[in-house]
Order: C-alpha cells, then structure tokens, then sequence
C-alpha cells in the first residue's frame, strides 16, 4: 500500500508546479525538467539543507518574521524528514528538481502553511552556496583524518626500515645511497604539506557564511546573519551579497588541494609499482592488495597502484572543469554553476577511495631489505664517497672525479662492484688508497656519513618520524 508521502509526492507531480514557476504561461517540457534537475548529485547535502533550515528559521523566528508556532512546527517537520530519512522510512524523490525543493515540499505535505515561509528571506541561490560550504567542510575534515592515517601508515614502515640501505635514483639511474626508511618519510612530508593546504582551504571555507545573501541583493527582511554564521559554523557572514552567491573559489580551492594530494599518491605509487616489478624486487605486496592474471599464473598485479595514477587523471579533469566553469561567467549566479557540485563531488569520492585503499596496502607491505643492498652494491651508488675519500687525502676533486670514473668502467667491464677490488687494483689508480677505503666506501658507512640536516641517515629518519608525528599531534 502507498505511503502518505508517495501519494503526497505523486500529487505534487500532478498538482504543484515548481517553486519558481508563476510567470510562465505554459509548463516547461520535461526534457528541460530532466536537463535542469540535479537531485541525482545534490541530494547528498540533504543534511546539510535541513540544518541551514533549522539555523535560518531559527533565526526568522528571534527576529519577529515568522512566529513562534510556525518555527517550531518547522523544526517538528524538519528532524522528522530527517529521521525518516535516517531510518529508511521516507526517500528522496528523483523527480524533484534539486534536494532543496525536496524538502521543502515534504515539509510543507508534513506542516502545511509554515512549510512555506520557511524559504522567507532565504534564495536557493544562498541555500545551495551554503548546503556546499557545510558539506565540503565536513568531506574535508573526513579527509584530512584519512590523510592523518597515511602518514602515520608510512612513519611505521619508515621506522622499520630507518636502516635498510638502498640506491637513491635521479633519472630513474641508481645515484646515491639512502635508506628504505628516509625514502618513505620523503612521501610523508609531502602529505603533511597535503594536510596543511586542505586545513588551509577549509579555513577560508569557514570563513564567511552567504546564507542571506538572498539571490543577489540581500532582502528587506530584518535579518541577523550574524546570528545564522555563528549558529553555523562560520567566522562571520560574507560582506558582499553578490560575492556570497557567486562565489565557488572555495570548491576550486579544495579541489586544487585534492588534486595535489592526488598527484602525491601517483607518484608514490609508480614507485610502488617499480619496487614490487622482479626488475627491482624491493618490496613484497601483501597478496589481499595485489590482482591475478587470468591467463598467466604467476602473475601479482598492483592494480590499487595503477589505479590510483589512473584517477589521479580524473581528479585533474575535476580541477579543470571547475575552473573552466567559472573563467567566463558574469555576476551574479548563472546556471553554469550548477556543475560544480559533479565535479568537487567527484573529486573528493575518488581521493576518499584511493586513501582507504592505499593506506591497509602500504600498511600490509613487506621491505625487502636484501634486494635493495645488492641493487645499492651493482648500481655504484658508493663513487661519490669513493671520489670524496681520495679528494680529503689531498687529490683535487676532478682529478679524483675522474680517477673514480675510470675504476666504475673498469668494474663495470669485469662484472666487479668497487667494494670488491683488491687494494693492490685500488692502487693502480692511486697510492692514495689505503685499507680504510672500505670503510669509506662500505654502503652502510656511506649513508651515515651524511650527517647534513635532513639525510638518509638512521638517526636522521628516526628525528623525522618524531617531527612528523609532532606535527599531526599538534593539528
């Protein structure tokens, strides 16, 4: 048997024109309808709408401009849509223009008249600037918290791994000794900085609050916007009516933030995927996180890690799109911005997905220390300490640049890694070469000796973690 309120909605098919309509002399053609409509997106900020409404007629109410009766039947009909909608009991109409129509036609079929001076004072265009505002706020602190568990994923396995020597690249060619661990806390310094810009964003987000702001030009109604800002969240109302309603630069600005996050993520990721490649074999993915061949057996796919460089593109497109939306369109609101709910939307599912995979992925991994030394040993990495030794014996440094050169070609040619010629074969080259060279040159000997802030070194990786940790506990 229907419910009261499918059969109060399928009368207002019927019976209601939209909200706007008056002026009009005929229906709009339902294609225009389907066109126009964005329940299918907003109706994600239908808690955010109630609770704008609850501020708004709150406030119509101190102020004298609805009475008292009419607020509290208000606020009787809006906690009831919304513990309806909590408990499954009533849906969302996909029919309905937009969520906020949706629901204050619901609560007019729930309250009758009061229902209707509910939007008294109030334009969809303040509403929907205000309902985006609460919403993003509270999808970035959701992120900020998720991006908060990555790091804290990456200081574990970096604490492990503070002395698992490894080769550091420059393009792509094996360079210099580091660490496992101090290649790892370099991605969480990113993502600190990552946290910092959507705190940053969020902020100005706070900031000023564009409910009363009407469609444009305010409204002649005595309202305390002051009073809604506070009871909102925000740090005050926004100063310029037209700026409160055209405004998306906080969509724009979070999506950039996303976007670099994003960015983060891929280029760790291409890392992850060359390190768990039998070519570099550094680290074993725990197989809960990895996909099979369905014609090669031996196969072991890092699809999350491939997919996050995938949707990293994605989330660009979502950048763009709202930037290009809002390059060309003139004050005040135009229908233009309607698109940017899809797009900041978009954005913050795809970061909020790959963030909850990656970070049980990075947590299940498994370092390979042996591999990463006996890549550091074939790869060289050691000649720059090999150069510097014979130049603090007293060789200039591009004498000693080349000398050391020449012995890589050399050991390059006979298959031989440095540490594995003789000190009669090092003194072929100079008779500055002494038993202490492999020290000097031992790989171990080779990190720890960058003693400069900042380094590969274990204890250097070790003050790091602590910084970072200090940081999260302090935000």
């Amino acid at each position: 048997m229907p419910t009261a309120d499918f059969v109060v909605t399928t009368l207002r098919r019927v019976l209601m024109p939209q909200l706007w309509q008056g002026r009009a002399s005929k229906a709009v053609d339902s294609r225009v309808n389907d066109f126009n409509s964005s329940i299918r997106f907003d109706a994600r900020m239908i808690e955010q709408d109630i609770q704008g409404s609850l501020v708004h007629s709150a406030m119509l109410g101190r102020q004298g401009i609805i009475s008292a009766q009419d607020v509290e039947d208000i606020h009787k009909g809006l906690h009831s849509i919304l513990d309806d909608l909590h408990s499954g009991a009533l849906e969302i109409d996909p029919a309905a223009e937009d969520v906020h129509t949706f629901v204050e036609q619901t609560l007019t079929a729930r309250v009758g008249d009061a229902g209707k001076r509910l939007h008294t004072g109030r334009s969809r265009n303040d509403q929907v600037a205000l309902d985006l505002r609460l919403n993003l706020r509270e999808a970035s602190a959701h992120l900020q918290g998720q991006i908060k568990e990555l790091i804290e994923t990456i200081c574990d396995q970096a604490e492990k791994s503070a002395d698992y020597v490894m080769p550091g690249y420059t393009h792509l060619q094996r360079a210099q000794p580091v660490t496992f661990g101090h290649q790892l806390m370099a991605y969480a310094w990113m993502l600190l900085r990552d946290l910092g810009r959507m705190q940053d964003a969020t902020a100005r987000m706070n900031a000023e609050c564009p409910l009363g702001s009407g469609a444009l030009a305010g409204t002649t109604y005595p309202l305390d916007r002051f009073y809604t800002a506070k009871e909102l969240g925000f740090d005050a109302p926004c100063a310029n009516s037209i700026d409160g309603v055209s405004d998306r630069d906080f969509c724009i600005e979070l999506g950039a933030a996303i976007a670099t996050c994003m960015m983060h993520l891929s280029r760790l990721s291409e890392e992850i995927i060359l390190w768990c490649s039998w070519e570099f074999k550094f680290i074993e993915l725990d197989d809960a996180f990895t996909t099979g061949s369905s014609i090669m057996p031996q196969k072991k796919n890092p699809d999350v890690t491939e997919l996050i460089r995938g949707k990293t593109g994605r989330v660009y497109g979502d950048l763009n799109t709202l930037l290009v939306m809002m390059k060309g369109i003139p004050l005040a609101y135009d229908k233009d911005m309607q698109e940017d709910k899809e797009a900041i939307f978009d954005a913050v599912d795809t970061l909020e997905l790959c963030l909850r995979t990656v970070t049980p992925m990075l947590a299940t991994m498994t370092p390979l220390p042996a591999n990463m030394r006996r890549a550091a040993a074939k790869g060289f990495i050691n000649a720059t300490d090999c150069a510097d030794y014979l130049t603090k014996k007293g060789m200039p440094f591009r004498d000693a640049y080349k000398c050391t050169g020449t012995m890589v070609a050399a050991c390059i040619a006979a298959d031989k890694t440095l540490e594995e010629l003789t000190l009669e074969e090092f003194k072929q080259y100079s008779d500055l070469f002494e038993e202490d060279v492999y020290k000097a040159i031992d790989l171990t000997t080779c990190c720890e000796g960058r003693t400069s802030y900042g380094g590969p070194t274990k204890a250097s990786v070790l003050k790091q973690i602590e910084l970072v940790k200090e940081k999260l506990a302090n935000q």
